[in-house]
Order: structure tokens, then C-alpha cells, then sequence
């Protein structure tokens, strides 16, 4: 990682990702020693309840080792994203340095756009989204100054060094980036998975600044019964009031907080002592991030390559994976009414839009969206997951086009 003596404050500073050789030997090493577990002799090449498929690991292992090529990967990163570090100074908390790709538009009434990932993921997720969103096929599409920004410990994010560093102190970064160091004093936003609390704070925080929003996923529940006690009472009374869609969406969530949820107990306890393993073993890294490539997207429709799904690895493995971890831990520690997941219990007056995708693990009834969001445009679509500017592009496109490209939003940067 950069050494941060060697940077100005707000003085962005051109950066081309590149792993060291001597890592990429190392995890060649690594791989041809790893050992692995037997599966049980009683499941199916499709049951994927006990975790990551061992037959799929080792496939997957053997052709990192032997056939995946991360220059060919890394060139194609650095070709398509326009990267640059940056040093800030956080409120509360101190120099940071920020890895960021700035895409500027040729248009003159392109509109600011931060694009912020979440874990597993890293600021690759956006590559699909640069050229459509930056030079659109028609001048009746709105076009876009297209901001993709790393959360810190994500891929070349240089590690925060002193906790907790969450979603909070990364919207504080976010702001200096996009105020203070681009000089965008109005601009939209687009978040999943961490993105979304890290988006939905800075508009929390800087209303004045972020105009807009748009969320692949929410995190609300239901509101209290003194808050909303028709929303509450609606729920109560789900099975005659709810849509049979909406009956499902809840039966699904429940069956996520039931069998999927442990990854979030131990990374928000204890992400260090599990960083020991999955930094060191690069089999026990792809196994952990499998599984959720595996239930987080909508495998109908989309089947990421090998090379893909290495490359997703690769930005989290170059790091130890124990930055990203922390997250969880630093989320559950953040404190403030508008902190971590609190701020989706804190009302959010900026003008919001929001994508429904049926792979993504949860998705909740408008009610609860609209009673915490000034929910102003929403989509529900037939495809895609948790990784929309992954496996459905041109469907996100479409819909930043459609919600940002309105009257209420055109209102709002100008």
C-alpha cells in the first residue's frame, strides 16, 4: 500500500493497481499445499446447506494456481478504470488515505454519480457501468461525472489503521472526496450492501451536497408501533394484508436470518481471529467468498467466469482479507442516530430511488421503505441479486437513468 507521507491533502494522485510478485508467488505456494475437507457422501452436487461445494472450491483453487492469469486481470482493470489516490483528513478521526476511479463526462450537463460496493465486493463491481453511464447512446439519456469510490481496506483502499472504521467514518471521506478534493458541491448517489449505509449516511450528514440516492438493497425493518402504527398493524396482520409476493419476500428473509446470517455474527465479533485464516489460506478465502457468489446471485440468469470470480478474490486477498471483516465489527460498534444501521431507523428526507432485484437475500415491503425514506421512484425487476452492476447492468443503467434523469432529481442538483 502507498505510503501516506508521500501525499498532499485533497491532491488526488494517478494510481495503477499492482500486486507485488512476490504475493502472486506465495499464493501459488499456498494453493498447491492447501489441504480440503471430504464432502458427505449424502449430498447432491446441489446442496449447498452445509457451504461452499468442495468439488467447486478445488476447481476453482487448481485453476488459480495453474491457469488464472491476475496480469491479464490487473491490465484490464487499470485500462478501464482512470484510478487515483488521495489523502483526506476525517473529522473525528484523522488522515485517510482514499483509492477512487473519476470518470468525467463529455457531456455539459452531466450530473456527479458516486458508485460505493459493499463485501464481498470492491470498486470493480462498477467496470460495467463506466461507458454507458459516462458517454450514453442518445443525448436524451442523461449523462453522468461517474465517481467510484473504494471503501478503505477494499482492494488498493489502503487499510485504516485504528478502529472502528465503518460506513460512518467512510461517508466523512466520501464527502471530502467528492466536496472538497473533486469539487462536486451537488451529486447523486447509487449503494448496495455496505455502499447503501455508507450513501444513506452522507445523505444523512451533508443533505446540501448529496441530492439524491439510489439503494439496490435497504436495511430497514419494520418501524415501531409508536412511529407507524399502520405499518405496524399491517404487518401483524400479514397474512390477510400482505400480497402473497410480499408473504414470500418475508419467508425468504426469515430463512436468511435462520441459515445465512453467520458470517455477520462472527465478522461483527470477532473479524481478526477469523482473518487469521482466511488472510493466510487463500483456499479458505475463495470458500468463504463462494458461498456467497453462490447464494447472492441470481445464478439463472448470470454465471460469473472463473476469471471473474478469482478477480472479486484477488481484491480482498491482497489485503489479508481482515480489512474488509472489520466492517462488520466497526458497524456494530458505531455509535450516533445515524450511525450504522440506525440510520435506517432515522427518517431520510433525500429524495430516494430503489431497485428491486429478486436474487438479493432481502427484500422488504415498500411500507417499511416508505416509512424511513422519502422513497420517490422504484423499480422491481425479474432478474439479478445482490450484485446488480455485476449481473444486470444494463438494468441499473437503465434505472439510474430513469430515477436520476427525472424532473425530481434534475430539480434538485441544479
Amino acid at each position: 500500500m502507498a505510503v501516506m507521507d508521500e501525499f498532499q491533502l485533497h491532491q488526488p494522485v494517478p494510481y495503477n493497481l499492482h500486486v507485488d510478485d512476490d504475493l502472486l508467488s506465495t499464493t501459488k505456494q499456498k494453493l498447491r499445499l492447501a489441504r480440503y475437507p471430504k464432502e458427505l457422501e449424502d449430498l447432491d452436487e446441489e446442496d449447498w446447506s452445509h457451504g461452499s461445494k468442495v468439488t467447486e472450491v478445488k476447481r476453482l483453487a487448481e485453476y488459480w494456481e495453474n491457469g488464472f492469469d491476475w496480469r491479464a486481470q490487473e491490465a484490464i482493470i487499470n485500462s478501464t478504470f482512470k484510478q487515483y489516490k488521495v489523502l483526506v483528513d476525517i473529522p473525528s478521526y484523522g488522515p485517510q488515505l482514499i483509492h477512487f476511479a473519476h470518470h468525467p463526462s463529455s457531456s455539459p450537463t452531466a450530473t456527479p454519480l458516486l458508485f460505493v460496493g459493499g463485501w464481498p465486493g470492491s470498486f470493480i463491481e462498477a467496470q460495467k457501468l463506466i461507458q454507458p453511464l459516462t458517454d450514453p447512446p442518445s443525448t436524451s439519456d442523461p449523462a453522468f461525472h461517474f465517481i467510484v469510490a473504494s471503501l478503505p481496506g477494499f482492494g488498493p483502499g489502503d487499510a485504516p489503521t485504528k478502529s472502528p472504521f465503518g460506513p460512518l467514518l467512510a461517508a466523512h471521506a466520501f464527502k471530502i472526496l467528492m466536496v472538497d478534493t473533486l469539487g462536486y458541491k451537488k451529486f447523486v448517489t447509487q449503494g448496495g450492501d455496505f455502499g447503501s449505509l455508507v450513501t444513506r449516511n452522507m445523505a444523512m450528514l451533508y443533505p446540501q451536497h448529496v441530492r439524491a440516492c439510489h439503494f439496490n438493497l435497504m436495511f430497514c425493518g419494520p418501524p415501531p408501533v409508536y412511529k407507524n402504527p399502520l405499518v405496524f398493524g399491517r404487518l401483524v396482520l400479514s397474512r390477510f394484508l400482505y400480497s402473497s409476493k410480499e408473504q414470500q419476500a418475508l419467508v425468504e428473509a426469515q430463512a436468511f436470518y435462520k441459515s445465512k446470517i453467520g458470517y455477520v455474527q462472527i465478522q461483527s465479533t470477532r473479524p481478526q481471529t477469523l482473518g487469521f485464516g482466511l488472510g493466510d489460506s487463500p483456499v479458505g478465502l475463495l470458500g468463504w467468498f463462494l458461498e456467497k457468489y453462490h447464494d447472492w446471485m441470481d445464478l439463472t440468469h448470470y454465471k460469473p467466469s472463473d476469471d471473474e470470480i478469482l478477480t472479486f478474490v484477488m481484491m480482498h486477498w491482497m489485503q489479508g482479507a481482515t480489512p474488509g471483516l472489520r466492517y462488520y465489527k466497526a458497524l456494530a460498534e458505531e455509535k450516533g442516530k445515524i450511525a450504522g444501521l440506525k440510520s435506517f431507523q432515522t427518517y431520510c428526507s433525500t429524495p430516494t430511488g430503489y431497485s428491486q432485484f429478486p436474487g438479493e437475500g432481502i427484500s422488504l415491503p415498500l411500507d417499511w421503505i416508505t416509512a424511513c425514506t422519502n422513497l420517490c421512484w422504484t423499480k422491481e425487476h425479474d432478474r439479478g441479486g445482490h450484485f446488480a452492476a455485476v449481473e444486470q447492468p444494463e438494468l441499473l443503467v437503465q434505472d439510474l437513468r430513469e430515477w436520476f434523469g427525472g424532473e425530481t432529481v434534475r430539480q434538485a442538483v441544479a
